[in-house]
């Protein structure tokens, strides 16, 4: 019955918006009134502020979009609503994945340890290089919400099986659409293979150091936030794999009206900006504390 699967998709992506934007908000908000004392960003925290804004604003528009798409449907058909929306959700949703990517990337160059020539150049220069990649992200991003917007432009929706982002309209087969499926595909992959390379030698790191911590019998502080640092990237490696398997369903099922199975996919993928979130505050001391002071 699509009825109850929109009623309970409404209520499920409700509670994951709010949770989200919350959560994402909170991160956001602690960054800058840090701002506001230090008058400094660190890299660290310049990438959490881009992650944890565009993280708010792609869970605004999506709640907003499904809200609208169940309460009052005919708005889509009003030029260029839809194509306004696709275009938004793209891009904060691409950029919530390469910033994503980025931030692996940075605790990869600052954390592992290899002693090569080119990897001790970006360890030196991994803040300048830091600005360089949010604005790669961002151009990436544009690129995507520009193809989505163009698409949604020359497609039709059909609300009453389909519901979600540029993603979930009622495509045709038809090979003109075949290049902005590949093209974003090869975004998701490339996003997640970037995570795979940065996360694996980082987790390899970081259980080399416990080890050899554990034969000193070196047992500190030190290696309680080693142990707390590798439970956080295996955390983020698994729900970025979960959200990339997700995104990779979401396409290959685009052109079919299989909506229970679309309806259990969405509920996965929109679940990732918030789960995310929350393990970017616990493995920050600055944010864990600052949250248990505020609960």
């Amino acid at each position: 019955n699509v009825s109850s699967y929109k009623a309970t998709f409404m209520v499920i992506t409700s509670l994951q918006a709010f949770a989200g934007m919350g959560i994402n908000a909170f991160v956001v908000s602690v960054l800058c009134i840090g701002l506001v004392k230090k008058k400094t960003f660190n890299s660290n925290e310049k990438i959490l502020l881009f992650l944890g804004c565009s993280r708010f604003w792609f869970l605004c528009i999506t709640w907003v979009y499904y809200f609208l798409a169940i309460i009052y449907p005919q708005c889509f058909n009003v030029r260029p609503i839809p194509q306004l929306f696709a275009a938004f959700q793209n891009f904060f949703n691409s950029s919530n994945l390469w910033v994503s990517a980025c931030l692996c990337i940075f605790y990869c160059i600052k954390i592992v340890n290899f002693r090569y020539i080119f990897f001790i150049y970006l360890k030196a220069k991994i803040d300048r290089i830091v600005p360089w990649l949010l604005l790669g992200s961002v151009l990436l991003s544009l690129v995507i919400s520009i193809l989505a917007y163009n698409f949604t432009d020359e497609t039709h929706y059909n609300n009453s099986t389909k519901f979600g982002n540029f993603w979930k309209l009622d495509l045709r087969t038809d090979q003109r659409y075949f290049p902005l499926v590949f093209i974003s595909g090869f975004e998701f992959a490339t996003a997640f293979l970037t995570v795979i390379l940065s996360a694996l030698p980082l987790l390899f790191s970081l259980w080399r150091h416990k080890c050899k911590m554990q034969t000193n019998s070196e047992k500190t502080l030190s290696m309680d936030v080693n142990i707390k640092v590798i439970k956080s990237v295996l955390a983020f490696l698994i729900i970025y794999t979960i959200n990339f398997t997700c995104l990779v369903l979401t396409l290959i099922y685009a052109t079919k009206n299989e909506s229970l199975l679309l309806f259990l996919i969405l509920v996965f993928q929109y679940a990732f900006p918030a789960l995310h979130s929350l393990i970017l505050i616990f493995s920050n001391p600055k944010l864990e504390k600052t949250l248990l002071k505020t609960l």
